[in-house]
């Protein structure tokens, strides 16, 4: 476990910000990528999200703080990159992609460094700004969503060595792939709950005639 977090590690880690295509290169090549790190990311971009939403000064926050579920969205925020991470593989694996899931996953992570961040110093900025100066809160925080989807347009690229093409169109088809994951789910959420309202009229009337 001490190999994930060396100050190699840690190294490529932040590396990604400023030299990206040769620490990608390293993680995917090399093995110099942690997906202890980038879980770790993971969660704490999640838990970061999840309190912009709740404390970002009223004046950006167009959502009622009061209806927010912090689990829920943490939890959303979380799955909804794991289906990337599955959808990418899926669509690579057709597409002659190099790159296994761990590096996927590796990539994904990392990639959330900017927004992770920037959404902090940004949340709080947030809570003093005027009306003339949100702006400046949505353009930070534009900036760091633009740097963090370089970087995944930058780790995809890498790892799965494409060009910048077949690198766009394979993030087109994931996205498309995710969409069709949520509505199997959802689909079979609903199969499945109309199968346990079924056997569980049974039971009831079961009961109510024993």
């Amino acid at each position: 476990m001490r190999k994930y977090f060396s100050r190699e590690c840690i190294g490529y880690f932040f590396g990604v910000l400023y030299r990206p295509i040769d620490s990608f290169y390293e993680i995917r090549y090399r093995d110099k990528g942690s997906i202890p790190l980038a879980v770790i990311c993971v969660f704490v971009m999640s838990a970061l999200f999840t309190i912009n939403r709740i404390f970002a000064g009223f004046i950006v926050n167009e959502v009622n703080p009061r209806t927010i579920d912090g689990v829920q969205e943490m939890s959303a925020f979380v799955l909804l990159l794991g289906l990337f991470c599955v959808g990418n593989w899926a669509v690579t694996c057709l597409m002659e992609g190099e790159g296994r899931v761990r590096d996927i996953i590796t990539v994904a992570g990392y990639a959330m460094l900017p927004i992770a961040l920037i959404i902090g110093p940004a949340t709080i900025f947030s809570r003093f700004v005027s009306l003339e100066e949100a702006a400046f809160y949505h353009i930070i925080l534009g900036f760091g969503i633009g740097w963090t989807a370089f970087l995944l347009l930058i780790g995809v690229m890498t790892v799965h060595n494409y060009t910048l093409l077949k690198t766009i169109i394979t993030l087109v088809l994931t996205f498309i792939t995710i969409l069709i994951l949520i509505f199997i789910s959802l689909l079979m959420l609903d199969v499945l709950n109309q199968i346990y309202g079924f056997f569980y009229s049974i039971y009831t009337e079961l009961i109510f005639r024993f």
